[in-house]
């Protein structure tokens, strides 16, 4: 009977073998050290390339160094299988220039040698000089892989060289020997859904004869990045029609699509297969997952739900239960689980910040603004052009609008959004004066307005009655035809001319106003008109606006007003008759206190 130590060399070469098939490699080096190296005897060619996968495995540096020494001493490294292998291994380790040495000093290459050096390259990115060896490669003769192409293709795509994936794809379609494969095609749309050119994207997939899960999710995931939410949910509905199994990553992809549109039908069904299949117990499914809810009215129970049986609670998932209660209004709630998150020693992101901070503004709460402020300046955030933003916003609806324009001097960067928000600050505080000089400073320093902005300043000269000034801002932007006028800045313009008495002025904006006028500017312009004692108007113009909107309680509430301020009773008691006939019903008020 044969012991461990007389086992002959072949068994042994063919027990390391075995080990390495089925992934035990401690096993592996541990055989190797006791019946090869202490014997004397080396490893040969033969054996070598699997003990050297063994240690790439294992990422055994020490032993893998070993072993090139061994092959070197023996001779077996003049062996390609053996030199190839060393090459991997060191693409492993990221010994890039040993790999190279290795490359350079084999006297015979064959296609398995410039693929693993072009590996090598790619997988410790160095793209250009994978790019070069691809091209030495064909020049000595030599085809790639499609793995290969496929991999220098996701680099080009992850690098943002699409010239380069471009004439890669050429060149794997005028050379037949390069076989295609859904790797291929699949690395192919990943590159053209990156580089925002979603037709050659899709000519790409529909060549693909056989689709499969992952290139199904390479689509469904390139058009989600690309904002193309429609699109993503086709491609979903035609997956599950050519009976293709979802994997988690699909799942992941859709869920925001779902969350945008509000399909909380599609969310629903998908979180139901998700549990089917055990992805619900993925920490990153149950963060979008929860994202998703978040987003849905009527869904924060749901979300609740999973973020209380999540076992990992990270800065994302807080983020986001906090979001998700101080846009349902909840506010008080988010400022409760945003203590509850610093004392469980979780540290909150810009994200947090920004929810926790609209928080703040909704309770009009300065004090635990000026708390999160402060939490802002400590972890250094305060440069945030986001925060800044958020915080000169929070400071001037809390009141204090001398900390919003301190906070607005001290941010080294302002975009339209900053100018608009100071400005529309200094209006909510009927300082007009302040927010024209800013509007104005704002465009010297070369910040051009947006509609916001345009708005924002409009709101500000109606606050603090400067009508002449607001007409002039108004027309200046129209006739330079730079920005899209919407019905609200209409809206203001008729606002602030009626609220000075310009009754006829307004009631010309409102005939020459290029979109249908809306319930807000008519109401806006029936009480000036009362303002001004211009009844005979607004009893003309609340007639315009039943005719209108004559389903709206809110109109015929309106004349009636108006009739009772001139002393025609007979004239309400007809808007109640109609009212009481039509089945309308005046929303009533209420007051909390």
């Amino acid at each position: 009977m044969l012991t461990p130590r007389s086992m002959p060399v072949v068994a042994i070469e063919t027990q390391i073998k075995d080990l390495v098939s089925k992934g035990l490699y401690h096993q592996t080096f541990l055989l190797y050290k006791q019946e090869l190296h202490p014997s004397g005897l080396h490893a040969n060619s033969s054996i070598l390339p699997s003990l050297i996968k063994a240690c790439s495995s294992a990422s055994s540096h020490h032993f893998g160094l070993q072993l090139h020494c061994v092959a070197l001493k023996s001779g077996s490294h003049s062996d390609t299988v053996v030199s190839n292998s060393i090459i991997s291994m060191y693409a492993k380790f990221s010994f890039v220039d040993a790999a190279r040495k290795v490359f350079d000093s084999m006297p015979y290459r064959d296609t398995v040698t410039w693929n693993a050096l072009i590996n090598c390259y790619i997988q410790n990115g160095y793209p250009a000089k994978a790019l070069q060896m691809l091209k030495l490669m064909y020049f000595n003769g030599f085809v790639p892989k499609s793995e290969l192409i496929a991999c220098i293709i996701s680099v080009s795509a992850r690098t943002g060289q699409l010239r380069l994936g471009r004439a890669i794809h050429a060149l794997a379609i005028t050379d037949g020997r390069i076989q295609e494969t859904v790797f291929l095609s699949t690395a192919l749309i990943d590159l053209y859904l990156r580089s925002h050119e979603c037709l050659m994207a899709f000519h790409v997939f529909d060549q693909i004869a056989v689709k499969n899960e992952v290139s199904w999710t390479a689509m469904i995931s390139g058009c989600t990045a690309n904002h193309n939410y429609e699109m993503a949910m086709d491609c979903f509905r035609a997956m599950q029609v050519e009976r293709v199994k979802p994997n988690r990553v699909t799942v992941l992809a859709i869920l925001p699509v779902c969350a945008e549109f509000g399909y909380i039908k599609h969310g629903k069904e998908i979180h139901g297969y998700a549990f089917r299949h055990g992805f619900d117990r993925d920490h990153h499914f149950s963060s979008s997952l929860m994202h998703m809810y978040c987003k849905f009215q009527g869904a924060l129970h749901s979300a609740k739900l999973i973020f209380k049986r999540s076992t990992v609670k990270d800065v994302v998932m807080w983020s986001s239960i906090i979001g998700c209660y101080s846009q349902h209004g909840d506010d008080a709630q988010a400022m409760k689980l945003f203590k509850h998150m610093q004392a469980e020693g979780t540290k909150p992101n810009s994200v947090t910040l920004l929810a926790i901070i609209s928080a703040c503004t909704s309770l009009s709460s300065l004090k635990l603004g000026s708390g999160v402020h402060g939490y802002v300046l400590k972890s250094g955030l305060n440069f945030d052009i986001f925060i800044g933003n958020s915080l000169i916003n929070m400071y001037a609806k809390c009141g204090c609008i001398e900390a919003s324009h301190h906070m607005f001097k001290q941010m080294p960067v302002k975009d339209f959004i900053t100018w608009s928000t100071i400005i529309g600050g200094y209006g909510l505080h009927g300082r007009g004066e302040e927010a024209l000089l800013l509007y104005h400073e704002m465009k010297e320093r070369g910040t051009q307005p947006d509609e916001v902005t345009f708005l924002a300043i409009l709101s500000a000269c109606n606050h603090a009655g400067l009508v002449e000034e607001g007409q002039k801002i108004f027309y200046n932007v129209m006739e330079a035809g730079e920005l899209a006028l919407t019905i609200e800045h209409y809206a203001c313009l008729i606002d602030l001319l009626g609220r000075s008495g310009k009754l006829e002025d307004a009631c010309e904006v409102v005939r020459t106003i290029p979109m249908k006028p809306s319930t807000r500017i008519w109401s806006s312009l029936i009480s000036a008109c009362k303002v001004h004692g211009r009844l005979e108007i607004a009893e003309m113009l609340a007639h315009m606006l039943i005719e209108s909107e004559p389903e709206n309680a809110a109109n015929y509430t309106l004349l009636s007003m108006v009739y009772a301020e001139t002393g025609n009773w007979h004239g309400v008691e007809v808007v109640r008759r109609v009212m009481r006939v039509q089945g309308l019903k005046k929303n009533c008020g209420f007051s909390q206190i």
